[in-house]
């Protein structure tokens, strides 16, 4: 499908970008952008390329063809730290293999602003503070990580991201292994990102939680972009059914008019 019109504060641009696993493609030809304080979904199967999509723009890959932009950056071919001050990525699967403390492991994030010896000022201590208190981390701030349940260690990396002050935050499958609680807040901590002016990507499967908290959704097949635009555009029953393989009903949420997406059976 052709590329839309970026819209005003474009971030992440992304023309015409292929990759491949040695013979195998991975991405075909894909285009899409997104703006400073919006949220954009990045849905669609497993292998569909989505989390490939995501390393791209955090400059882990390099586009076989076409073009990747983060701030007007190339982000495989610019500096790692120039990269860092402008784009924060949390993995799908973050670790840390020493039993940091919470706040320790958030002040990581102001590595890219630190000097040679990584001396924290007052910046780094007020960036720190505010992420902490943004993911509602204060009162675990001097626990270990190895202490920590699954959820409450995702809002660790949340808010070490945050305390990088990313012009551009990229989640990958940030709900992933979460019950239905830590599943909302971590959405929710997305959205207050990108109300707060921060350009938020991430790679979900829920596709509910995908039509209640994004603003666009980008669904990818077989590494090319099918559809994107509004969730209540996109999630038609047709295109989920044909995309995913799987019968569905689509609905509206009462509360929201969001759209609801459900199996119509075993």
């Amino acid at each position: 499908m052709s590329a839309p019109p970026l819209p005003a504060g474009t971030l992440v641009e992304v023309r015409g970008a292929s990759f491949g696993y040695g013979g195998r493609p991975a991405l075909e030809a894909v285009a899409f952008g997104a703006a400073a304080g919006e949220l954009v979904g990045l849905v669609g199967p497993n292998g569909a390329g989505k989390s490939t999509l995501l390393k791209l723009v955090a400059g882990l890959l390099a586009p076989r063809a076409g073009t990747v932009r983060l701030a007007g950056l190339d982000p495989h071919a610019a500096p790692r730290r120039e990269v860092a001050r402008v784009c924060a990525l949390v993995p799908q699967e973050p670790q840390l293999h020493w039993p940091f403390t919470v706040r320790e492991a958030v002040m990581m994030g102001r590595a890219p602003r630190q000097g040679l010896l990584a001396i924290a000022d007052r910046f780094d201590r007020g960036a720190v503070e505010g992420a902490l208190q943004a993911c509602d981390l204060l009162p675990f701030a001097d626990r270990r990580l190895d202490a920590l349940s699954g959820g409450e260690r995702r809002r660790v990396f949340f808010a070490r991201a945050l305390a990088q002050e990313p012009r551009v935050l990229l989640l990958d499958e940030p709900t992933a292994f979460l019950d239905l609680a830590h599943q909302v807040a971590a959405m929710r901590m997305a959205a207050e990102a990108a109300r707060a002016g921060l350009c938020v990507v991430a790679v979900l499967h829920d596709l509910n939680l995908a039509a209640q908290s994004c603003h666009r959704l980008v669904v990818l097949s077989r590494g090319r972009v099918v559809a994107e635009g509004r969730p209540a555009d996109v999630l038609t029953a047709e295109r989920v059914s044909e995309v995913w393989g799987v019968p569905v009903w689509r609905g509206e949420n009462g509360a929201t008019g969001a759209p609801v997406v459900l199996p119509r059976g075993p």
